[in-house]
């Protein structure tokens, strides 16, 4: 009786082959987690414990690292005029006059605080 049920299995369906050109070639899922792309979602508090970890790098004088963390802190709050004031500051301290520049102008557009957008606007005067 088993012998008659196997033998009755429908046969299986073959896909049909891909087109010369046309392959598609899968990528694998990224097994090693710290390769795979960051995303960034809104998250203020990442933001300000980046602003807060940039200031120490700031006052020690290791102006890369605290860049860094200010250009983290802008990618989890967009919004954050005090990060892009932060980082302007850290980019004039390097010499990047222009990533300078862009941060005063995004700090000006956001800010509400009327000390931090008159300090942006000064040290955007002195820049051009």
């Amino acid at each position: 009786m088993l012998c008659a049920l196997a033998q009755q299995q429908p046969p299986k369906k073959q896909q049909p082959a891909p087109k010369a050109g046309q392959q598609k070639e899968e990528e694998p899922p990224e097994e090693d987690e710290s390769l795979k792309p960051k995303v960034y979602v809104l998250n203020p508090l990442e933001a300000q414990r980046n602003v807060t970890a940039g200031d120490y790098y700031f006052k020690k004088g290791k102006y890369p690292a605290a860049q860094w963390r200010y250009t983290e802190a802008t990618k989890w709050d967009p919004g954050s005029a005090e990060a892009f004031f932060k980082l302007g500051e850290v980019d004039e301290k390097m010499g990047n006059r222009k990533g300078a520049r862009a941060a005063f102008k995004n700090c000006v557009d956001l800010a509400s605080e009327a000390k931090l957008v008159s300090e942006a606007k000064k040290k955007l005067e002195k820049l051009k």
